[in-house]
This record gives C-alpha cells, sequence and structure tokens, in this order.
C-alpha cells in the first residue's frame, strides 16, 4: 500500500483492476494509467476531492475528501468567499 505525507491518499495496487477510471477522473493527474495497473505519479499534487476513491470500484484507492484542498475550496464557496489558491 502507497501512503502520500503530504495529504490521505492511500492506494493499494494489488485491489487495482487496471480499468483507469481513477487516471480520467483526476483533476491534478496524480494516477496514469499503465500496462496492468494504476499507476501513482504525483501522489503530492492529490487535493483530496475524492473523485479517484469514489469511482474506484474495487475500493484500491482511500482519501479523506473532507480535509484539504477540494474541501477548503467548496466552504469558501458555500460560505460566498474567494477560494484559496491552495489548488495551483
Amino acid at each position: 500500500m502507497a501512503y502520500c505525507k503530504e495529504n490521505t491518499l492511500e492506494y493499494d495496487a494489488d485491489l487495482c483492476n487496471s480499468c483507469g477510471i481513477c487516471a480520467s477522473v483526476c483533476p491534478h493527474g496524480v494516477f496514469k494509467a499503465d500496462k496492468g495497473k494504476a499507476r501513482l505519479v504525483v501522489a503530492a499534487e492529490c487535493m483530496e476531492c475524492g473523485a479517484c476513491a469514489m469511482n474506484c470500484s474495487t475500493g484500491a484507492i482511500k482519501v479523506d475528501s473532507d480535509v484539504g484542498c477540494a474541501a477548503a475550496m467548496m466552504k469558501a464557496a458555500l460560505m460566498g468567499r474567494g477560494a484559496s489558491s491552495c489548488c495551483g
């Protein structure tokens, strides 16, 4: 299991079924569809939006989507504040 030190992202390649959906839904290119298994290429770029985990049918990807950059942007939008620049 791969853990990212910068965020809550966890990826277990042994559970990956090679569908490639994680690579297509990630707005920051954290995953890359590769021969056989998805590859975690830039884990530190994960904004913890949860799109990959929500679309992973095997549970190979876990992320706490209630924290991090994506959550901060959504909370700012709901409260009528400007979005932070945390997502680059």
